[in-house]
């Protein structure tokens, strides 16, 4: 008899029908993003090949490298072509026959 009371009070509660699950909730979410988090740190932290790290270091590009291959270049004669859509023909957008082309495929 106590038991059917106690459950029906229980039942009525606010605090555990809406309070108990939002703490929950709140004290889980700060232990889930803790977690989440430490994966961030652990990532910075991981080591690489020794092989990888080596060629790193060998292969030594600057920006000033970089820009002297490319000083003297002209970029005026460059043509902007657009991609073609799903339902169009690429042969066709970037001005080539597909009768040529198709017969180079095969």
């Amino acid at each position: 008899m106590f038991a059917p009371t106690v459950r029906r009070a229980l039942k009525k509660s606010k605090t555990l029908r809406y309070g108990v699950p939002m703490m929950v909730l709140i004290v889980g979410g700060s232990f889930g993003l803790r977690e989440f988090s430490q994966i961030r740190y652990d990532a910075v932290k991981a080591k690489l090949d020794p092989e990888f790290e080596e060629k790193l270091r060998r292969n030594k590009v600057s920006l000033e490298s970089e820009y002297e291959k490319i000083k003297d270049s002209t970029f005026d004669d460059w043509k902007n072509i657009r991609g073609p859509r799903p339902w169009e023909d690429p042969d066709l957008l970037q001005g080539r026959d597909p009768q040529t082309v198709k017969i180079k495929r095969t």
